[in-house]
């Protein structure tokens, strides 16, 4: 364990200290000190084991065994416009935001269709600029520090190009607004990006989040990425992300979400890509009358892992939540949920709901489900559940005696079990890739 935690250290010890040095002069102190402290918490726990609680059932040992390149050390590879384009949201064009392995790019970005109001700085104008400063500022020192999660310190040290979004008040953005992260690697290295964003919706405002992940090159890479929001008092933000890493790819991603008073957070994660994902969403709800949606699809095959874990915290009265996370497993894939609902001592009149559901497609495949509540208040209604199993032999017999062959009959209610929480995303463009990638996954057309 102790030469691992070593070896672990020493392979981002080099790229720290690249990364120090380049930004010594353009970064405050107090952002230096924060990245230091990171690096030291990173360097003492590690990457996290199967012998901790929260990472029991997913192994993510050949992260910490595999050599990859930093992208604060690595030249930055060339995309072509082409390429971007491809993947790009036809509803998001007016109002993209290109990371390339983590680091944004505002030259092959679209940020100039953006209505007045919304505000997007790299990090390192942020730190220099009056208002902007004192929020990256108040988040980094509060949540920056001071974890026990190696992924997330690795993150704090490393992020190199972040961005802050933030949307002013009252302002209601029509079309999405696209945060597109790209990986590539360079000269057949194997680029480890650290992306981060800070999204600030301020009160009343009203926006949507594509957050998609991607590479156009496929190929062996990591990512460890941290994606934070603020809501203020009745903000609005829709929030939806697709990961769809390569094959031989590594994701590691933290969404944390605060919200203010009567503010709605509404949420739908996809996740279809990597050979090993792990998605942790920490939302607290620390002000009266705020509502999360929490609504996830899952699908793996092969010999994908996949693992979510969620908190919602009810810190305060009157607060509501859902949840919804769907899975569907085939060939000898295997899937972990972690949602835990937790109702604080005095949050009285809590409406929480939280249900997993998940279909097997091969007697190989497993999945490992685990819903908590964990309630500290008398006057709630909380509710959860999980299900897993097979397809109904009955549903398929219903088809076939319809004259539906039967493969095509397990096909749709697969396809079925999907889309109650594709339906649920209003971008006709994600919806529609969304059908046929699971039309493809599932080898058939309507």
């Amino acid at each position: 364990m102790t030469l691992q935690l070593v070896k672990e250290a020493n392979d981002y010890a080099a790229a720290f200290r690249v990364l120090a040095e380049k930004l010594e002069r353009h970064e405050p102190s107090w952002l230096r000190r924060v990245r230091e402290e990171a690096f030291t918490c990173f360097e003492r726990v590690g990457f996290p084991t199967v012998h901790d609680e929260d990472w029991k059932y997913t192994n993510v040992a050949p992260i910490g065994k595999s050599q990859f390149t930093p992208a604060v050390v690595a030249s930055s590879p060339a995309i072509e416009m082409n390429a971007l384009e491809s993947l790009a949201q036809e509803e998001g064009r007016s109002g993209r935001l290109v990371f390339v392995n983590g680091i944004f790019q505002r030259r092959v970005s679209s940020i100039e269709g953006l209505p007045s109001g919304i505000e997007v700085v790299d990090f390192s104008e942020a730190v220099n600029l009056g208002q902007s400063e004192t929020r990256v500022r108040e988040h980094f020192e509060r949540y920056g520090v001071n974890t026990e999660n190696g992924f997330l310190a690795l993150n704090t040290a490393l992020f190199s190009g972040g961005v802050l979004l933030a949307i002013a008040k009252g302002v209601t953005v029509s079309t999405p607004i696209d945060l597109q992260f790209v990986s590539a690697s360079n000269n057949g290295d194997a680029p480890a990006s650290f992306p981060r964003v800070l999204i600030v919706a301020e009160a009343n405002s009203a926006v949507t989040i594509i957050e998609s992940y991607r590479s156009p090159r496929g190929g062996n890479y990591f990512t460890d990425t941290v994606i934070d929001l603020a809501l203020d008092t009745g903000a609005r933000l829709e929030h939806i992300k697709v990961q769809r890493e390569s094959n031989r790819a590594f994701h590691i991603a933290a969404t944390n979400v605060e919200l203010g008073p009567g503010s709605r957070y509404d949420s739908t994660t996809i996740n279809l890509g990597a050979a090993l994902s792990r998605h942790d969403i920490d939302v607290k709800m620390d002000h009266e009358g705020a509502e999360c949606l929490v609504d996830g699809l899952y699908m793996v095959d092969g010999n994908q892992h996949t693992d979510t874990h969620s908190r919602i915290d009810h810190r305060q009265p009157h607060c509501s939540s859902q949840q919804l996370y769907k899975g569907i497993l085939d060939g000898k894939s295997r899937a972990v949920f972690n949602g835990k609902v937790f109702v604080r001592h005095g949050a009285q009149q809590t409406v929480a709901q939280q249900t997993n559901k998940n279909l097997l497609l091969s007697n190989e495949a497993r999945v490992d489900t685990k819903p908590q509540l964990e309630i500290f208040a008398d006057d709630v209604k909380c509710a959860h559940g999980a299900a897993v199993g097979q397809l109904e032999p009955d549903e398929i017999f219903y088809l076939e005696s319809r004259g539906i062959r039967p493969e095509l009959a397990r096909n749709l209610l697969t396809y079925g079990f999907a889309e109650e929480v594709i339906d649920k995303i209003k971008i006709d463009s994600i919806r529609r890739e969304l059908d046929a990638t699971v039309l493809n996954r599932l080898h058939t057309t309507f």
